[in-house]
């Protein structure tokens, strides 16, 4: 797919034309609906989309030809038309036949959310694993849309010289698709049984291993640059960061740990980047503890709790012991410290990654917690299913990496 914006730098920053693009969002009666279209807003100025207009539509349910209806179309496309659009970003998943409709209608080339994310993927991934994984998943998506992709990928006709055996163009981009794809996953699993060796390897020397999880733009790299005296690259932006990047520190009273900082989730993550991303998030499913990052300023800090909780359990790391870590409290009324529940256990720690307040207790929290059984902690501490963490606090001390 063609990217939103060119000439990105090492950092993923743009400093290139941006692309005239018109955003439609439809309120399908959602309470966070308003919600959902800022982060969409943020997603598509951070793929290099200079914003004209955003359309909002309402409908109970959405139309099967052209998702918005006939009328809404009519309407998109004169705003699109005065705002000299040059992309319209749909802020939801649309079906190849949709999609095809549309651009027929509209004449225009038009983007869904799952397209828009995999763009910024493929725009913010700079090692060599990450570029394979983004790749992957385009084509993965790629192969569902080949009849929209192309105006000539059709059966060619008979005639005279085109009669007998042949083979469509359709059908041969597929083929090749097919063959690339299992090339990369051969790629991957390559990939994929050296990190499996790089782990064993951290498990024979006894280090606990955590893995920052958490929504995108919570502040994980920050609090991994923070933790480990580290240099990644961190943004106020969806998806600054998508490769993995693992120190090892030392706590004192937990010795030696690895932290690993990982990629963040979103609403509708889509399902290609989840089987593609599937190397990179093994470091969460084989991970001895979790630091949920939340961002304590943001009024949907719940709804997204279940979102990174949901992507969690789809990947096999619900049963991983986690504690929640409310980030950026520099922008909230939290204090720095540490809650417990009625149990005494650690269900949340206050922390502040950008002025490195409240670290101190967070490491208490990793010594506690690897001190403990296995467990699960955090949003669910109450939930009999879940065992409890010891209520004995190790000792707190400043990390040296």
């Amino acid at each position: 797919m063609k990217p939103l914006q060119t000439n990105p730098t090492p950092t993923g920053q743009n400093h290139g034309p941006l692309m005239r693009a018109l955003i439609v969002s439809v309120d399908f009666g959602e309470p966070e609906f308003q919600a959902q279209t800022d982060e969409f807003i943020m997603l598509a100025k951070g793929a290099g989309a200079q914003i004209v207009d955003t359309i909002i539509a309402r409908r109970a349910r959405p139309d099967a030809a052209l998702f918005v209806g006939s009328g809404k179309a009519e309407e998109i496309a004169l705003a699109a038309a005065a705002g000299q659009a040059e992309i319209i970003l749909f802020n939801h998943n649309l079906t190849p036949a949709q999609q095809r409709n549309l651009e027929r209608a509209l004449k225009i080339r038009v983007v869904d959310r799952v397209a828009l994310i995999l763009d910024i993927f493929a725009l913010r991934a700079h090692s060599h694993e990450g570029k394979l994984q983004v790749e992957l998943a385009q084509l993965q998506h790629l192969a569902t849309r080949l009849t929209r992709m192309w105006s000539h990928l059709e059966r060619q006709r008979g005639g005279i010289g085109m009669r007998g055996p042949g083979e469509s163009q359709l059908e041969m981009d597929r083929r090749m698709i097919g063959d690339k794809v299992r090339y990369l996953r051969e790629r991957l699993d390559k990939l994929e049984r050296q990190r499996q060796t790089q782990r064993r390897s951290r498990a024979r020397g006894g280090a606990l291993s955590v893995s920052l999880v958490g929504y995108t733009n919570a502040g994980k790299s920050t609090l991994f640059n923070a933790l480990t005296r580290a240099d990644v690259y961190a943004a106020d932006q969806l998806f600054a960061t998508l490769d993995t990047t693992t120190r090892r520190i030392w706590i004192e009273g937990a010795g030696s740990v690895v932290v690993s900082d990982t990629v963040g989730f979103i609403r509708e993550l889509p399902h290609t980047l989840i089987a593609a991303f599937k190397a990179t998030l093994e470091e969460t499913v084989h991970a001895d503890l979790l630091l949920h990052v939340v961002d304590a300023s943001s009024p949907q800090r719940d709804e997204q709790i279940a979102e990174v909780d949901k992507v969690l359990e789809e990947i096999g790391a619900a049963d991983i012991p986690r504690i929640l870590v409310y980030n950026k409290i520099d922008r909230s009324s939290h204090e720095a410290g540490v809650e417990r529940d009625e149990h005494g256990t650690i269900s949340r720690v206050f922390v502040s990654a950008i002025e490195r307040t409240g670290l101190d207790a967070l490491r208490g929290a990793i010594v506690e917690a690897g001190q403990a059984d296995p467990v699960v902690t955090g949003n669910n501490s109450s939930d009999p299913r879940f065992r409890t963490l010891s209520s004995s606090v190790g000792p707190t001390a400043d990390a040296r990496s």
